[in-house]
């Protein structure tokens, strides 16, 4: 049997799941998880960073997008684990955006759910006004 997927967002919805369920073999395996962050927040999570790379300084030095996007995760990670949700995975280590610690590297993005990725970008918007981002076209507002 091919991988099946049901968005569980009507009653049909989840009544094929479970009739499913009830029909695969022993040994098979069942996951329910939230969504993850759809095209449309990976794109502009990715216009706000590079707007910010662009812009910004960090320690006095241009970053790469790459950079600022680790940076920022690891802002936004911080916040999480202050309201008692803190996200998965850890890495190397820099010292973060106002030297009050240092910033993970090894959190990833690609695994938020679409309420971390909401999130993370109106935590990115904040950032930037706080710092004088000039938002670009790009970013479809």
């Amino acid at each position: 049997m091919n991988k099946k997927i049901f968005i569980l967002s009507h009653n049909l919805a989840r009544y094929g799941a479970c009739a499913l369920i009830k029909t695969v073999p022993e040994g098979y395996v069942c996951t329910i998880q939230e969504p993850t962050r759809g095209l449309k927040q990976n794109a502009l999570i990715h216009a706000l960073i590079s707007d910010i790379s662009k812009q910004c300084k960090f320690s006095n030095q241009k970053l790469s997008s790459t950079d600022w996007k680790r940076l920022l995760v690891d802002g936004y990670a911080r916040i999480k684990a202050d309201e008692g949700e803190p996200l998965s995975g850890w890495g190397r280590v820099l010292p973060n955006l106002d030297y009050s610690g240092v910033v993970s590297l090894g959190i990833q993005s690609r695994n938020f759910s679409k309420q971390q990725a909401s999130e993370f970008c109106e935590y990115l918007l904040a950032w930037g006004a706080d710092n004088d981002v000039t938002w670009s076209n790009k970013n479809g507002f």
